[in-house]
């Protein structure tokens, strides 16, 4: 076929032009510089002839545009006449293009959180942890995938943690590194009743009383270092749950004025790592995703099975109303369905006048409709009672106590 004016083409599709190639314009991706070998237009100055090896030399910078424009008017008409440096001239130009992308070259940042999400669901360990130790497992990995992408100053970022005390919320204010400290000497607590080495041997059991003792202790501000010893307590409470798995059920996890059974336990601390993950990446403006929906609704049923006796605490203190009508215990009594929506989500019906009781459809007074990730944000202490609820229906009273009850389950 003809190549018009410029020569014909060869079987490689390349332009014959006095007997050397002429290489193919730019490509798109490229900046434009122009075509190798091109004829200089009538009545262009004649390039300056300069030695092989300089010109070879000169190449690379050629390729990128940052010759002079007599520079580049010699390697151009080099190029005509000399094939070697043709082939190399082309070879750096078509380098030169990957350079010169349209895509962001930054990697996604839920990439990380996506491969770990992947291999646990897929990856089967030799020894298994138990599946209610997976939500805990999950959560610090997730939280420790956020650790590591951060820079050494967001460490110092502020965050402000958020609970409530009675009617009213309340919170105090730390950094990224005061916070893994938190969840540190928290789960100290879980790690004493397995019995492995407490962090804090010597403070006291409620959480409060452990981090500000944890925090007091500390003689310089919080840095990037506590991230090691929390991941590294994190692993041996997973792996001595994983090989003690037997007996493990017998064992609770005392917090000063309650305990919790040991599988409770660790759904609470699963919990409070991805409640205190999403607090962190607030502060640090990281994404941050909800746990997937088999552990969010493991976190919501433990919420649920402590409302009643979180409801009848308040009562005793005068926080909530009287009850309705006592039943003895197992039997059905009033009941109010709390219907959980999206990831997660489920039907509860919870017992409003003793713990004793068992929540009954029939029994039902009063259906409170929340989205999964809102109801824990309630249980966190992060949203007001009176702005938690999406649909409510029926007792007002019982609406409002249950709400504040949820409420009520959150602390530092």
């Amino acid at each position: 076929m003809s190549g018009g004016a410029g020569g014909d083409r060869d079987e490689e599709g390349r332009d014959e032009v006095r007997g050397a190639r002429r290489i193919p314009g730019p490509r798109p991706a490229a900046d434009d510089f122009g075509d190798l070998g091109r004829v200089p237009p009538p009545g262009a100055p004649p390039a300056p002839v300069l030695p092989h090896r300089v010109l070879q030399a000169l190449l690379g910078a050629w390729a990128l545009s940052a010759c002079s424009a007599e520079e580049t008017a010699a390697v151009e008409a080099h190029l005509a006449g000399c094939e070697p440096c043709a082939d190399e001239a082309l070879r750096l130009r078509d380098a030169v293009g990957l350079l010169h992308t349209d895509r962001s070259l930054d990697l996604d940042p839920l990439l990380r959180s996506r491969v770990l999400e992947s291999c646990l669901s897929r990856r089967p360990a030799k020894v298994p942890v138990p599946d209610w130790a997976a939500p805990y497992d999950a959560e610090t990995a997730r939280l420790d995938a956020l650790l590591r992408d951060i820079g050494a100053a967001e460490w110092h970022a502020p965050v402000r943690l958020k609970w409530f005390e009675g009617e009213r919320q309340t919170g105090r204010r730390t950094t990224v590194a005061g916070v893994i400290g938190h969840l540190m000497s928290v789960d100290g607590l879980v790690g004493a009743a397995l019995g492995l080495d407490d962090p804090l041997p010597d403070a006291p059991l409620t959480p409060t009383a452990r981090t500000e003792a944890y925090w007091s202790s500390a003689r310089r501000p919080l840095t990037r270092t506590v991230r090691e010893p929390w991941r590294e307590q994190s692993h041996t409470l997973i792996r001595t749950v994983s090989f003690a798995r037997r007996g493990s059920s017998e064992l609770s996890v005392p917090y000063g004025d309650f305990s919790l059974p040991l599988q409770d336990a660790m759904l609470d601390r699963a919990f409070e790592c991805w409640v205190h993950g999403r607090d962190i990446a607030k502060a640090v403006d990281y994404p941050y995703e909800p746990p997937s929906a088999g552990h969010l609704h493991r976190m919501i049923d433990l919420a649920v099975r402590l409302l009643p006796g979180a409801l009848a605490v308040r009562r005793r203190a005068g926080l909530a109303g009287p009850a309705g009508r006592l039943v003895s215990a197992g039997s059905p009594g009033r009941s109010l369905h709390l219907e959980i929506e999206g990831s997660g989500g489920g039907h509860w019906y919870i017992s409003l006048d003793s713990p004793a009781a068992v929540g009954s459809a029939e029994h039902t007074v009063a259906q409170v409709a929340l989205d999964g990730v809102e109801f824990c944000r309630l249980v966190a202490g992060h949203v007001p009672p009176v702005e938690a609820a999406a649909g409510q229906r029926g007792d007002r009273e019982a609406i409002s106590d249950v709400l504040s009850a949820a409420a009520s389950l959150s602390r530092l």
